[in-house]
């Protein structure tokens, strides 16, 4: 056993493992996030947090449909523009 103390622990199942919440929390980890594993020399194991908070949804809030858009006008952010 080792003399470090244990912060938190996961049980794997199916080959995923849950992330605690107040790690989720400290380290700002959200859905749609990457976790990138490095293996060290020495055993220990080193993760990464690629936050993705562009290219998704979490921002979006929606169109309600009360107002018609121009799409070749109002879209372009979308990536629809004159060719």
């Amino acid at each position: 056993m080792s003399s470090e103390s244990v912060d938190s622990e996961s049980k794997v199942s199916g080959n995923q493992a849950n992330i605690p919440a107040h790690i989720r929390r400290e380290l700002d980890i959200d859905d749609g996030d990457k976790l990138r594993w490095h293996i060290e020399d020495d055993g220990t194991l080193r993760v990464h947090v690629v936050q993705q908070r562009t290219g998704t949804f979490s921002d979006f809030a929606g169109y309600g449909g009360d107002e018609e858009t121009v799409v070749t006008a109002d879209h372009d952010a979308w990536g629809v523009g004159d060719s």
